[in-house]
Formats: C-alpha cells, sequence, structure tokens
C-alpha cells in the first residue's frame, strides 16, 4: 500500500488554479521531493494531502485511509500517525522548549517521551530555554520535534531548512534520516537541490499546479543527455566583437544543447574538455572577450531549466 496516492487533484483560488489535475504516488519507507518555484503548487498540494484543505476536485488517499468524502470527519486517528511541519511554525515565544514538547505531545494516544524526541534533534541542552531564545536552526529543529512527537508513520516537510545556514541545515538533514531509517515515510518540498539529491529517493518537479518530471534524482538528471553544463557571458561593448549565435554554439564538439538566457547562455555538453576548448576558439574569432564563464555538474536545477526556461527560485 503506497503512503500517498492522489489522483486528478484540482484547487481553486477564485480565477487562478493552483493545483491543476495532479495525480501523485509516494510509495511507503520512501522521501519523496516535491521541487518547483514559489507558486507551483507545492504548498497547496500537500495541505491537501494533510488534509488541512479540502480540493475542489479529485482523489486522496493518505496510509490507506481518505480524506475525502464522507470520512473526512472521521480523521483523527489518520492525524495522529502524520508529522507535520508548515512552511512557517508559530511556537509560544514564553514556553520553554520541554513545555512546547509536553504540550505536543497531550494531543496524542501515542509518543515519544520528552527526553526521547529532544535525543532525535539535538536539543537536549536547550529543554529550559524559551523559544524565543533560540537560533533559527533550533526553532526548525523544534517545530521538527513537535512532528515527531507522536511516532508518526508519515512525516511531512514544507520548506523545512529555508533560511538555515549549512551547519543546520546538515543537522536537520540528519534528524530526516534517523527517521527513515526507523522505517517512516517522508514527503518534502524544498528550494535546494543539494537537499534533494542528498534525501530523496525520488522527486517530482511541479510547474503551473502540474508534476512536468518525475524520476529519482540521477535519472532527472541523466535525462538531460550530458554531465555538466558550461555557462558563459561576453562583455558588451568591445569594437567589432559578436556573440556567436545558437546554431554555432551547438555545433560544438560535445554540446548537447543550448539555452540563451538574458544574461547568460548556458550549454549542456558531454565533454566538457572537448566543448571549452572550441568554445574559447569561438569566441576568439569572433573577437569577443568573455565577462563570465563556469562550469559545474548537472543538477536538478538544470533539468527544470531546460523543462521550462525559468529558475527552480523564479517568483
Amino acid at each position: 500500500m503506497p503512503g500517498i496516492s492522489c489522483r486528478g487533484l484540482v484547487k481553486r483560488y477564485g480565477d487562478v488554479v493552483a493545483v491543476a489535475g495532479l495525480d501523485l504516488t509516494v510509495e511507503t519507507g520512501e522521501c519523496f521531493g516535491l521541487l518547483g518555484p514559489n507558486g507551483a503548487g507545492k504548498t497547496t498540494t500537500i495541505e491537501i494531502l494533510e488534509g488541512l484543505a479540502e480540493p475542489d476536485a479529485g482523489d486522496v488517499e493518505v496510509l490507506g485511509e481518505r480524506w475525502t468524502g464522507t470520512n473526512r470527519g472521521a480523521s483523527r486517528g489518520l492525524r495522529e500517525r502524520l508529522g507535520i511541519q508548515l512552511q512557517e511554525t508559530q511556537l509560544a515565544d514564553k514556553l520553554t522548549v520541554g513545555e512546547t514538547l509536553r504540550l505536543f505531545r497531550s494531543f496524542y494516544s501515542r509518543s515519544h517521551t520528552v527526553d526521547e524526541v529532544l535525543r532525535l534533534v539535538e536539543l537536549e541542552e536547550k529543554r529550559t530555554a524559551w523559544v524565543s531564545k533560540l537560533s533559527g536552526g533550533q526553532k526548525q529543529r523544534l517545530a521538527v520535534a513537535c512532528a515527531l512527537i507522536s511516532r508518526p508513520d508519515l512525516l511531512f516537510l514544507d520548506e523545512p531548512t529555508t533560511g538555515l545556514d549549512p551547519q543546520s541545515r546538515r543537522q536537520l538533514w540528519d534528524v530526516i534520516g534517523r527517521f527513515r531509517r526507523e522505517g517512516g515515510t517522508v514527503l518534502l518540498t524544498t528550494h535546494y537541490m543539494e537537499e534533494a539529491e542528498r534525501l530523496c529517493d525520488r522527486v517530482a518537479i511541479m510547474d503551473h499546479g502540474r508534476i512536468i518530471a518525475l524520476g529519482t534524482p540521477p535519472a532527472l538528471i541523466a535525462s538531460l543527455g550530458a554531465e555538466h553544463v558550461v555557462e558563459f557571458a561576453v562583455a558588451l561593448g568591445r569594437e567589432g566583437a559578436a556573440s556567436p549565435d545558437a546554431a554555432e554554439l551547438s555545433a560544438l564538439p560535445g554540446v548537447q544543447s543550448v539555452r540563451v538566457g538574458p544574461d547568460r547562455t548556458a550549454l549542456t555538453v558531454s565533454e566538457v574538455h572537448r566543448a571549452v576548448p572550441a568554445l574559447l576558439a569561438l569566441l576568439e574569432r569572433r573577437h569577443a572577450e568573455l565577462a563570465l564563464l563556469t562550469t559545474h555538474h548537472a543538477t536538478l536545477e538544470d533539468v527544470f531549466v531546460s523543462l521550462t526556461g525559468r529558475e527552480l527560485r523564479d517568483a
């Protein structure tokens, strides 16, 4: 039985279609990533799956139970099996960490002890600290602790590491990894491609309320047909200089595709050691001076840009 299954999911807000006929399956025990720019419909989708919002159309099953229809009012048992960390979690500033966890623990018929969940998120030494005195990373770990207190089978994480420094982000990755190793299922949204590639068994890329790509991170990256991306920009104003056009760039050895952007051009290449010298030679023939030249391994960000022409962080 899949952890999550939805078919034909639709959600509208007035004239805006936030989710447009979405089909999605998350297998039990996997970490599934939902990626996309702001406004793609990720948070709306998660709120429907969590039972916090009702779809206008479609069918949802979570852990084998339906949110929609007559079962919506009989959902207490299902809710106790879910851990939910919202995109923005507001906790009482004047409660201590320990008091906050005892409060959340009282909502459930089964739960971790406060000591257990403090160890899970590595906040033991902050037990008596007020929530208002915690750092951003500590507050995020406390929010995840509140989601974990009920020993959930399924954990929803909506951009859990946004705004965190690299050390705090990796600490949260460790918390998620421990939950996975105990057999838990995770659905997360993120803007960080390294995070998705590190944590997720599969990812779905959303745009305009639809899934436009689905697969393992390596498989999606391989779909580009090349392992590297070369980006360059030509300095403006040099007399006699001319930028090469897309046809010339496509003809360079090892180049699989060309994307001309407003401030730079990106080449997807299979053999970077052949493509870069050929590019430099072409620019020299055109008397063009480089303002920028970078290379990197292809990422999920490149997959999204290839499919949509937009950055994942675009509004």
